[in-house]
């Protein structure tokens, strides 16, 4: 991998500029793009490799690609434990952000070349170039950079479905955030902030639960510390929260039915903590306490599902970016082919918010 720092000869960095933009268009004109390929294992069977540009099916659109993130899934994946859905990209990556290079027949919506645009993805966005549905690209909002857009689509989207569809969540009500400091517990906390719902967060350092209560969060408590069960009841006076969102699944299970309230929602979406639960009277509490408990992902949605997600999430929560009053929130921007760093970095459980993979630099594809 070339780090332009070590370079202090301007001809040298000219020549290794010139060299991998005459690369890359070689790659492009004879179909085929730079992409991330793996055998399953651990992060060191990562690797940067050729492979065909993608072709367009119905109604997709092809995306030069400037910025993708990796996710949680994505670990799992490379783990051979959540492969993509039937007929759809085994490259990995749920988002990707750039723009428009190509519409495939039958597109209808208003989309032309050259616009700059995001996209949900079921698969393929660590690449150079990707084939997206239509109806599931949304506008980079204004003023914004392709590499920050690029920690929206997957988390945010994530968090409003858990929130407003799969949780029913309303003003007032006191929502409890599992991994205050992960891409979706972020924005999740934003969303509830601006909606008017009150949040909890548990977290595994200070650091993550100071920055979740920057965001707006009410509380926060580290797991690895104490329980947390027993201060989110003292901190609701012992009604407990109206709504879980929970990635953690089976260690929290005990705490999470305690810290509920009668006729509270609990959605689990990832499980973290383990896919089995301890012995105990589960669901005598369930059945008491008239517990609601959803389970969701995104990933395998339909269409026509996430086509609506979208929509509404680009009505209610997109215009938000461009005021300022939601951010992406960062932490760390690494290039493609650092990737084996990036999944080294997720899985160690320090990070805040998202990892972004810049794919393309901005302001050098633009001279």
């Amino acid at each position: 991998m070339f780090h332009f720092s070590r370079f202090r000869n301007t001809s040298a960095l000219l020549y290794l500029h010139i060299t991998t933009t005459v690369f890359r268009c070689v790659s492009t004109m004879s179909g085929t793009m730079r992409a991330v390929n793996f055998e399953p294992g651990g992060p060191e069977n990562l690797r940067i490799g050729s492979v065909p540009v993608p072709k367009l099916r119905e109604k997709e659109v092809l995306l030069k690609v400037y910025a993708t993130a990796i996710n949680r899934a994505d670990t799992l994946q490379r783990k051979g434990l959540y492969p993509p859905p039937p007929g759809e990209s085994d490259i990995l990556g749920l988002e990707a952000v750039g723009i428009v290079e190509k519409l495939g027949s039958g597109c209808v919506k208003t989309w032309k070349i050259g616009d700059r645009v995001m996209a949900l993805l079921p698969g393929g966005g660590n690449a150079e170039f990707v084939a997206s549905r239509e109806e599931l690209l949304m506008p980079v909002p204004d003023n914004m950079e392709f590499n920050q857009a690029a920690a929206i689509p997957e988390v945010w989207l994530t968090a409003f479905q858990l929130l407003f569809l799969v949780g029913k969540v309303k003003k007032n009500d006191t929502v409890l955030i599992h991994a205050g400091g992960s891409g979706v517990g972020t924005a999740a906390v934003q969303l509830c902030r601006q909606f008017g719902a009150r949040t909890i967060v548990v977290a595994g350092s200070q650091e993550k639960i100071d920055f979740a209560k920057s965001l707006g969060a009410e509380e926060g408590f580290n797991y690895k510390e104490s329980m947390f069960e027993p201060k989110v009841l003292q901190h609701t006076d012992g009604k407990g929260v109206d709504l879980i969102l929970d990635c953690v699944g089976g260690s929290f299970f005990s705490q999470n039915i305690n810290s509920i309230a009668t006729e509270g929602t609990w959605v689990v979406y990832g499980l973290m903590g383990g896919r089995t639960i301890d012995t105990g009277d589960h669901l005598g509490k369930i059945l008491q306490k008239r517990i609601t408990i959803v389970g969701s992902t995104l990933r395998t949605r339909s269409i026509q599902y996430k086509e609506s997600l979208i929509a509404d999430f680009t009505q209610r929560a997109l215009p938000h970016f461009s005021s300022g009053e939601f951010r992406p929130i960062i932490d760390t921007t690494l290039p493609l082919d650092s990737i084996q760093e990036a999944h080294t970095l997720m899985e160690s459980n320090k990070t805040t918010g998202k990892i972004v993979l810049q794919v393309r630099d901005q302001v050098k594809d633009e001279l």
